[in-house]
């Protein structure tokens, strides 16, 4: 599977444009999901890219707010991988749940559901693509979808791992309040590495 990611990035790269690093930053590795140049708006109304999640390991995923069975879960398999971490791990986590219905999940409902679940600011971002980036950044992540008629989705459940610069490192498609415990310790791995120094 991560051999696929890696090689969705090229054409979704083409595609949809590349994410220039910021003047003070390396340039991007080439396997970084962060080359995609994709806006964002967060559940506080805020733009942000992806690559603005560069300098943090990431947990990723994608969900939809109107969701009422799998991406509870996936909120919950987020918050149990917290509560595995000590309080020094945690600081050096962020995790971001981008929705695959942006054209339903405006600012407000992302709201809704960041204080109904109780989520720190700290560490958590829920967050809208632009409608022409869904596919786009599924693809990058290897999370299926498709709509239905109701306007339900079918969807991979899954936590993508990324490191500091935006690489996928692994991932889980276990869900729920017990944590996929070598999927934590790969967490740890990537909290303790040390952060990549500019190149010159």
């Amino acid at each position: 599977m991560k051999t696929f990611l890696l090689a969705a990035l090229a054409p979704f790269a083409l595609a949809f444009g590349l994410a220039q690093a910021a003047p003070k930053s390396a340039p991007l590795p080439s396997d970084s999901v962060y080359q995609l140049n994709a806006p964002l708006v967060d559940q506080q109304g805020r733009k942000l890219r992806l690559a603005d999640k560069r300098g943090k390991v990431q947990l990723v995923s994608m969900f939809y707010t109107s969701c009422k069975f799998i991406c509870p879960l996936i909120i919950d398999s987020g918050k149990a991988i917290e509560r595995s971490l000590t309080p020094a791990e945690q600081q050096k986590l962020g995790i971001l749940l981008i929705s695959m219905d942006p054209q339903r999940d405006d600012p407000t409902k992302l709201a809704t559901v960041f204080n109904k679940r109780k989520l720190d600011p700290a560490r958590w971002t829920l967050a809208s693509p632009t409608p022409g980036d869904v596919r786009a950044i599924a693809g990058v992540l290897g999370i299926r979808y498709r709509q239905l008629e109701d306007g339900e989705f079918n969807h991979t459940s899954a936590l993508v791992l990324l490191d500091a610069n935006g690489r996928v490192l692994t991932r889980t498609e276990q869900m729920g309040t017990r944590p996929d415990p070598e999927f934590v310790a790969a967490v740890r791995k990537a909290l303790a590495a040390p952060a990549a120094k500019p190149k010159r």
